[in-house]
């Protein structure tokens, strides 16, 4: 299937391919997926965009974007993230430790259809203060005895031992260990991102990627000081795309690789004559969003550069597009003060209960 990001005929204004970059004192020669990542971002962010402003499809002449799902270029913009900013981390009891329970109640699962249960079994949203294992158990075991698919399978939630025989169940006893061990203020008082995601990495069957994603979520909340520039943990899925678009040279640097990307967006934007792409008019690309885009990019090289190969072998594109009608709402932290509604969202002080869908 051809690509009108495959060639750089097919951009408008292409300018001079990137022979050399050097990152960590290593010289990595980029493939043709390298200025693939900064097509993808732009033409990505122009199909979202048009979401947001109530367009009507097709948003892309793009084949691969228009037949596959692909996250928004910001992390912030997608489904699971608006369901969790606008609708847990911003809506209930503000105190920190409330919104640090109601945070990792919802990614343990990150599945709102979870959440949803939850609420409407328990009359309300979740609390700390009420708390009862039984209550909520019972709850999730009934909906798992009916056939209720608790999780997502965005990606991998690995099953705590703690003791009980049920993986959600496990889930919670992890939830009431952090909230018995004072998670909640250790991770507030961290000096750093990368302090806090270390206090996170503590528990039982939070890995460095879950981790690193529980303590970006929590970022999102108004207590949480830390810059989302702090640090970058790389998934299975951005080393694959690192892979592809430096080759093995850039294996075990990959950090500092998302690094690379986030810090010289605007020069590479520039070298392909393409608009640098912004949330809410301002917000620039982060580290988070930039390793993630490295894991949408793998997917996409696997039909526009089958020639170039990566670590997983992976040759197909799973998920396909389905339309949805709904209009996109979108809705970040207040502290980021983003105002531009029309472009990419506005922030407000609302505790809002809507979400975006995935665009």
């Amino acid at each position: 299937m051809p690509s009108l990001l495959a060639s750089p005929a097919a951009e408008e204004h292409a300018h001079r391919a990137c022979d050399e970059v050097v990152v960590a004192g290593r010289r990595l020669r980029p493939t043709a997926v390298f200025d693939t990542y900064w097509r993808f971002a732009v033409l990505r962010d122009r199909v979202y965009r048009a979401r947001v402003a109530g367009a009507p499809a097709p948003w892309t002449s793009d084949p691969i974007l228009a037949r596959h799902r692909f996250t928004n270029c910001f992390r912030a913009a997608d489904r699971v993230s608006q369901q969790l900013i606008a609708g847990v981390s911003y809506r209930g009891d503000q105190r920190w430790e409330e919104v640090f329970f109601r945070t990792l109640l919802f990614k343990f699962f990150n599945k709102a259809s979870t959440w949803e249960l939850l609420v409407g079994a328990l009359g309300g949203t979740p609390t700390w203060a009420d708390y009862d294992f039984g209550r909520y158990d019972g709850v999730l075991s009934k909906a798992f005895a009916s056939g209720g698919r608790l999780y997502s399978a965005a990606y991998i939630t690995p099953p705590p031992a703690m003791g009980e025989s049920r993986k959600h169940a496990n889930h919670l006893r992890v939830l009431e260990t952090m909230m018995a061990t004072n998670a909640p203020a250790r991770v507030l008082a961290a000096k750093s991102l990368q302090e806090a995601y270390r206090i996170l990495l503590g528990y039982p069957a939070i890995g460095p990627f879950l981790a690193y994603q529980y303590v970006i979520d929590l970022n999102y909340a108004a207590e949480m000081p830390f810059e989302e520039g702090d640090f970058v943990v790389p998934g299975p899925g951005a080393k694959d795309g690192i892979r592809k678009a430096f080759g093995a040279a850039a294996d075990g640097i990959e950090a500092e690789v998302i690094h690379y990307m986030t810090d010289t967006q605007e020069e590479h934007f520039a070298r392909l004559g393409l608009e640098p792409v912004r949330l809410g008019g301002r917000r620039r690309l982060q580290l988070i969003d930039c390793q993630n885009l490295f894991c949408e990019v793998d997917k996409y090289a696997r039909v526009a550069h089958p020639e170039v190969a990566g670590i997983s072998g992976r040759a197909r594109i799973k998920q396909v597009y389905r339309a949805d009608s709904a209009p996109l709402t979108p809705w970040f932290p207040p502290k980021w003060g983003l105002t531009d509604a029309a472009g990419a969202g506005a922030s407000g002080t609302r505790g809002a209960s809507g979400a975006a869908e995935r665009s």
